[in-house]
């Protein structure tokens, strides 16, 4: 992916193009054709304030105090309160992929028409993203509902002169950062506050990056368990297509097809073609079955997350030609939590797998007679014993994290919102999920690559030779003991960066789902 410039227009902003804005510092221009889009939802704003209209949040109080009239006079001070006393998240802040990826969301809604704000709101924030002024967002504060609140009001009052930023690695006041870049801080007018801070943005944008990244693990996994198949002299029958015929999941073909692919042309399958062996353990047998759940779950979580990164998510909305604003729950983030959830669950489920065929080289009774622990030297040597251990740690951390957030709920508001996603929860567990499941999957491939190592110098098949002479060109095998984190995040940076899977897809074409 190679993007140097993403145009937002407010409705055919990708999963991809998030990624690029975020990660790779893509440059972020505004369609001329959401220019009066824009302008339409202001001036009807503009008409409800000059006709003294009742409108929440433009005319009257916030939550609790949407009863209270506010005065036109004091419209400024009360976006500008909102803002402030909204800001007040805590723990450690969200990276700066993150915290670029909200900001990127919040313009994309905004450049819809449906929030009512001035065209030089939405071009300061752009403009601010543009120029690497990147609010300090505290990852905590935040129950899904209404949308996620503190976390977009950090990000809001750096463009008005408050808050903290990170600028050229610095962090700093949100003013001096904004003067710093040449950026005027804007003067919140009526409903801008309100539009700024009421959304899905800081779930949907750490969703959209965790399923960026478990996408690429997917095939990182299939890899993983086709070199296992290899090490672990396992068969490949169990993934002919004929078996997957009869029952046909999407994800459960396509992982068949993969693993076939992968180990086509084998030496190593060939050689014990009719060895006495009848089955292999459920975690070389069902692969299929299992990654192949996996990718479901991650193509039911893509479609959620395409509708939301181009979903009007304000209250309330502004809908010029109808000459309507309406008081809805667009900003409700059961969708995001749920399918962030989902994602967790999928994720742990894949990470399970791989922990289980990574014990299973470690065991002569289970490894097809490798030697124990994966080392030449035994008792000597502790080989990969302690790597093992550290992925039963990391799968078990994980079992924690797939508990679902979006079954719970706490009322905020006095009860005026009594009913909330906890979708932040969710998106901050699904990313450290698939973190663990990244080095899980990167022990595996250690694991498998040291156990080819062992055996009698066969050629494995394609796809599988292509991951074990990659791994090898940075990474030598294991003769004798040393310390294995370099090598586990050696490889974990393998497989975010998608260079492992290129290699492989260079040998034997492109993995299920293709790019």
């Amino acid at each position: 992916m190679n993007m140097t410039e993403v145009v937002i227009d407010g409705e055919s902003l990708t999963i991809e193009q998030v990624v690029a804005v975020a990660q790779d510092g893509a440059r972020v221009v505004l369609a001329g054709s959401a220019v009066p889009k824009v302008q339409r939802a202001r001036a009807y704003v503009e008409r409800l304030l000059a006709e003294q209209r009742v409108v929440y949040g433009v005319t009257t109080g916030f939550g609790k105090f949407a009863e209270v009239p506010v005065a036109r006079e004091d419209s400024l001070t009360l976006q500008r309160n909102l803002v402030l006393s909204h800001s007040c998240g805590v723990g450690e802040p969200l990276g700066i992929p993150e915290a670029r990826g909200m900001m990127l969301l919040r313009a994309n809604v905004m450049a819809k028409g449906f929030s009512g704000v001035r065209l030089v709101v939405l071009e300061t924030l752009l403009r601010a993203l543009n120029q690497g002024v990147i609010p300090v967002i505290p990852r905590k504060g935040s129950v899904g509902a209404c949308g996620d609140l503190a976390p977009l009001a950090h990000l809001t009052a750096v463009l008005i002169g408050e808050g903290e930023a990170f600028y050229q690695g610095e962090r700093l006041p949100g003013g001096e950062a904004m003067r710093r870049a040449g950026i005027e801080p804007v003067i919140l007018e009526a409903k801008e506050g309100l539009a700024l801070i009421n959304g899905t943005q800081m779930m949907t944008a750490l969703g959209a990056l965790t399923l960026w990244e478990a996408e690429n693990l997917s095939k990182s996994a299939d890899i993983a368990a086709a070199q296992a198949v290899e090490a672990l002299r396992g068969t490949n029958t169990p993934y002919l297509e004929i078996s997957h015929r009869v029952r046909p999941h999407v994800g459960q073909a396509a992982t068949a097809r993969n693993l076939m692919r992968l180990l086509e042309h084998s030496e190593i399958l060939a050689s014990h073609v009719t060895c006495s062996k009848v089955q292999d353990a459920y975690s070389l047998r069902c692969v299929p079955q299992v990654h192949g759940a996996v990718k479901d779950a991650l193509a039911f979580v893509r479609g959620v997350l395409e509708v939301e990164i181009n979903a009007a998510t304000d209250n309330p909305l502004v809908f010029p030609e109808e000459e309507m604003v309406i008081s809805g729950g667009n900003f409700h983030g059961q969708p995001v939590s749920q399918a962030m959830d989902i994602l967790a669950i999928a994720l742990a489920e894949m990470g399970n797998i791989s922990e289980r065929r990574i014990e299973c080289t470690m065991d002569p009774s289970t490894s097809d007679h490798l030697p124990p622990f994966l080392t030449s030297h035994p008792g000597l040597n502790c080989g990969l014993m302690m790597a093992q251990v550290t992925a039963a740690a990391l799968v078990s951390e994980n079992k924690i994290l797939a508990h679902p957030a979006c079954v719970d709920s706490i009322p905020t508001s006095a009860n005026k919102e009594d009913f909330v996603s906890m979708g932040a929860h969710a998106a901050v567990k699904a990313r450290e999920v698939v973190q663990n499941v990244r080095r899980v999957l990167a022990i595996e491939l250690l694991c498998g690559a040291q156990g080819l190592e062992f055996r009698e110098l066969l050629r494995p098949g394609r796809g599988v030779a292509a991951a074990h002479a990659f791994i090898r060109e940075s990474i030598p095998a294991l003769e004798h003991d040393r310390p294995q984190t370099p090598d586990i995040e050696k490889v974990a940076g393998m497989v975010l960066d998608g260079s492992l899977v290129s290699r492989v897809e260079d040998a034997v074409g492109r993995l299920e789902p293709n790019d």
